[in-house]
């Protein structure tokens, strides 16, 4: 377990971005990897929607794990799976259960139902991951301050707390690609940005010093589209 979240660690330092396009069931997951992707990511808001349920913890946190467990056992790269903000679990409990999923990562963002969490108790709850996890998880920590018309200076602030804290990456997610290289500068380490196939795009990113780029839900987005442009052709 922990050569593997090491080897996966080692990807977000290895001079070549980490492109992460995100699964959604091990079917996806198995596509993602056999398409050469060293990694696999989760992508929280669609396993919840292919369960049933909508993004936003909505999902019986028991049906995460085992989504994710699922997704883990149809795969031999590393997966690193989007958790949302942890889902109420105390930190041991939480690394407990993700780690015998089977997963190496997770990503852990600081907002709940709309408000942004407390920077202070963020931190303390990464750190408390980090104890509990050792070097057998790559916590990625989602920034979330973009979606709440926040500021790079937040972000910086936010990310630095979260880097002390011991997590591995930051992930400034939705931030404007041109206010990118700022909170890149500012908070240090490996950045995770956010593309989806209409852009931002990996390159554009990558400009401005992303050195992980994942997708969230994006991906199940366009499949679903495409899905719902097909129908009516088949029903013609």
């Amino acid at each position: 377990m922990t050569s593997t979240a090491e080897s996966f660690r080692a990807l977000h330092h290895g001079g070549t971005p980490l492109v992460l396009p995100n699964a959604w069931d091990p079917v996806s997951a198995r596509i993602i990897a056999e398409a050469g992707s060293p990694a696999v990511a989760t992508s929280s808001g669609a396993v919840a929607r292919v369960l049933g349920y909508d993004d936003g913890q909505l999902t019986p946190v028991a049906e995460m794990f085992a989504a994710v467990e699922r997704i883990a056992r149809a795969v031999d790269v590393p997966v690193t799976a989007d958790m949302e903000a942890g889902y109420g679990l105390p930190a041991k409990e939480f690394v407990d259960r993700l780690l015998e999923t089977g997963a190496v990562g997770c990503n852990l963002e600081d907002s709940v139902g709309s408000q942004l969490t407390d920077p202070a108790q963020q931190a303390d709850y990464l750190a408390e991951v980090r104890a509990a996890a050792g070097a057998d998880l790559v916590i990625n920590a989602r920034v979330d301050v973009f979606l709440y018309g926040g500021t790079p200076a937040d972000a910086i602030s936010r990310g630095r707390a979260y880097r002390r804290a011991g997590a591995d990456c930051v992930y400034p997610i939705l931030a404007p690609t041109e206010q990118l290289a700022e909170v890149v500068e500012g908070v240090g380490g490996p950045i995770n940005a956010h593309a989806a196939p209409g852009g931002p795009t990996v390159a554009d990113l990558v400009g401005v010093g992303a050195t992980r780029i994942s997708y969230g839900t994006s991906l199940h987005k366009y499949v679903m589209d495409h899905l719902a442009e097909l129908l009516p052709q088949l029903n013609a």
